[in-house]
């Protein structure tokens, strides 16, 4: 999923100075976006108070929506670089196209993985002959510098391993989780899971200390380590923790995410990762003017175009160290 945001604005993510060491319950409110016609995100990374958790850099909910009469989530070819996005459904369904030619149909409680490394470029679709409601959440996860230019690949796995507990199925959806890893190719420790909950569970998923976590509402109300968490809303936990207290009176849906601490600083704009403004503002010109992203075929459409990128901003910023 892109970020059609025709005024972003340049971020500075990561290193150990944003990360909290010890457990904490800071609840973050999203920032409502349009996406295209008819799908509006909430958007809760990166947030005023909250860059990343861990690897994870850019984190929307969307829907339920209706989209019976809508043609639902239409996201032109856009371009990607030093990232991977997650793309997961809880209702709905999402065409995936991409300039390394792969076509997917995305479907709920499948991975949808694509690596962009040094540079690929991806559509996003609800078909023709769509279901009345689209629900999901993207999520990107930054990669270090070490990976950050491999070749772009895209994963589909249907196939995802769980873990159970009474009133509670975690679908590990990258990582790992209480012994579970998912096939999904990650390049940091991580972990992310969709967490099930039936109404009136009562029971805690077992955590790494080292990591920092936090917890996307997708449905239903739960409490998370006693935080009562609304749909859209995402608490925050710090780093130190063992286990994760979860009680529901309804059924529930969460989504964990957590990962060791970023150390590196990365430079967030737009669609892209990279480490300066400099490399940027050259993806930038790379996508309007030449081929190093690639072509997205079989879209009917026009790729999308990127916002400028503020010249004062730049020069204010200068290298990020």
């Amino acid at each position: 999923m892109s970020n059609l945001d025709r005024q972003a604005t340049l971020t500075v993510c990561g290193g150990r100075g944003f990360v909290v060491a010890e457990p904490v319950r800071e609840l973050l409110s999203p920032r409502h976006v349009r996406l295209g016609e008819s799908t509006e995100v909430r958007r809760l990374l990166p947030n005023l108070g909250r860059r990343m958790v861990g690897a994870w850099a850019f984190v929307d909910h969307y829907g339920p929506d209706d989209i019976a009469d809508e043609p639902g989530m239409q996201v032109p070819p856009h371009p990607h670089m030093g990232l991977q996005t997650v793309s997961w459904l809880h209702e709905g369904e999402v065409l995936h196209r991409d300039s390394t030619g792969s076509l997917q149909t995305i479907r709920p409680r499948e991975l949808g993985l694509m690596t962009s490394g040094r540079a690929i470029s991806h559509s996003e679709e609800s078909p023709k002959r769509h279901a009345r409601l689209l629900h999901g959440a993207q999520l990107w996860v930054a990669l270090p510098d070490a990976h950050r230019h491999v070749e772009p690949h895209f994963q589909h796995h249907a196939d995802l391993p769980q873990v159970t507990a009474p009133g509670l199925t975690a679908t590990v959806i990258l990582g790992e989780l209480d012994g579970a890893a998912s096939p999904g190719t990650t390049y940091t420790p991580l972990v992310g899971a969709d967490l099930a909950l039936a109404a009136g569970t009562e029971t805690s998923l077992p955590l790494h200390p080292d990591f920092e976590y936090a917890v996307l509402a997708m449905s239903g109300e739960a409490h998370v380590d006693g935080v009562p968490v609304l749909p859209g809303s995402m608490l925050y936990l710090g780093c130190g923790r063992t286990e994760l207290p979860l009680r529901t009176t309804s059924d529930a849906g969460l989504m964990l995410l957590g990962g060791e601490p970023f150390e590196e600083e990365i430079v967030m704009w737009w669609n892209f990762v990279g480490r300066t403004d400099e490399e940027i503002r050259e993806a930038r010109e790379d996508w309007m003017a030449s081929d190093r992203f690639g072509e997205v075929k079989g879209y009917d459409g026009d790729r999308l175009p990127a916002p400028e990128v503020p010249a004062a901003q730049l020069k204010a910023r200068g290298r990020v160290r």
